[in-house]
Parts: structure tokens; C-alpha cells; sequence
């Protein structure tokens, strides 16, 4: 099976869920600059889910590059994956509407849990598929330990949204600082191709 009708379709749905993110905003009635501060959760907000699904293209993209097959299990943990990113704009209208309140970060980070546990399983899916080639194994390793980090970070901030709502806004932006730039590792891997 080809990648590349997987990497595409990936693209496409990553990218309507970012314009769909942006059409949740609403314009202001008021030509005051107060109208626009009103606004400044909302923006934030967009900016932290903007930043957030932008990382999981990025790393789906190396990702996908160092791939040498796509199986029934690499696309079900792909559909799985973009399910879960499908999600987000929900979420982050509701936490920036209700300015950080307690439930909806909660809820942001309930789908923040499920994108991280979807990508996590798109890597083992991959590893599994790529017995035979220890090179792609290897390659994926730190984005496995990368993956189990996060897992667990999100899970924390899961818990501490119950309490501590903005705690939980700063480790998710701490999250996004361990995958903001893409595995060093396949990057060269992929250059000497």
C-alpha cells in the first residue's frame, strides 16, 4: 500500500480542522478595541490548539516519511489519531469561551490525552509493521520515549484540571516545547536517502 495517499489524506483533514478552528472565532459587533481584548481567551486559546495541531503535523510528517509500508494497522491508528486531532476544535472554542473554566479544560485535556495515546499508537503500529526493518525501529525509539513522556504529562494535567485548571494549560504548552522540533534523528535519516 502506498504512503502517500495516507500522508495526503493526513494533510487534508489536519488542515480543515485548523481552518475549522479559526472560523470558531467570531468577529466583534463593536469596532472598540475593548471588543477585541474580550476576545484575547478565545485567541489564546486558538493559539495553543493552533501550535499543538501544527506539532502533530509536523511529527506526522517525518513520521510518515521514514515509513517503508502502510498496513491495516498503520491506517486505523492514522484514522484513529485524526479522529481524535478532529476533536480539538470543539474543545478549544469551549475553553477559550469560558475563559480557562475548570470543565472545559478538563475536556481539553481528556482529547489532549486521546491525540497523544492516538499518535503513540500510530508509532507502535508502525514498529509492529516494520519488523523487518530494524533501521525504522531504531529511528523511532526517541519518538516512543517522547511519546510515553507525554502520555504521562497529560495524564497529570488530566488530573490537576480537576483543581488547578491553569497548571494544567502550562503543562500542556510544556508538552508541546519536548515536540516542537522534529526527531533530529530521522530528519538526517531521511536526508541520506
Amino acid at each position: 500500500m502506498n504512503k502517500t495517499r495516507l500522508e495526503a489524506f493526513s494533510d487534508g483533514v489536519i488542515a480543515i480542522i485548523i481552518t475549522i478552528m479559526i472560523l470558531e472565532i467570531k468577529v466583534p459587533h463593536d469596532t472598540s478595541w475593548a471588543s477585541i481584548g474580550q476576545l484575547g481567551p478565545v485567541f489564546l486559546s486558538y493559539i495553543l490548539s493552533f501550535v499543538g495541531l501544527a506539532i502533530y503535523w509536523v511529527n506526522h510528517h517525518h513520521l510518515i516519511h521514514a515509513i517503508k509500508k502502510v498496513s491495516g494497522a498503520i491506517l486505523w491508528a492514522n484514522i484513529t489519531l485524526l479522529f481524535s486531532l478532529s476533536l480539538v476544535p470543539f474543545v478549544t472554542a469551549w475553553m477559550g469561551e469560558s475563559h480557562f473554566e475548570k470543565n472545559p479544560v478538563i475536556a481539553y485535556a481528556v482529547i489532549d490525552n486521546c491525540c497523544g495515546i492516538s499518535y503513540f499508537l500510530l508509532l507502535m503500529a508502525i514498529k509492529r509493521t516494520h519488523g523487518d526493518y530494524p533501521e525504522v525501529i531504531q529511528l523511532l525509539e526517541h519518538q516512543s520515549n517522547k511519546g510515553l513522556l507525554s502520555a504521562a504529562a497529560y495524564t497529570i494535567a488530566l488530573f490537576i484540571a480537576f483543581y488547578y485548571p491553569m497548571i494544567s494549560i502550562i503543562i500542556f504548552i510544556l508538552i508541546a516545547f519536548i515536540w516542537i522540533i522534529p526527531d533530529k534523528n530521522i530528519e538526517r535519516a531521511l536526508n541520506t536517502r
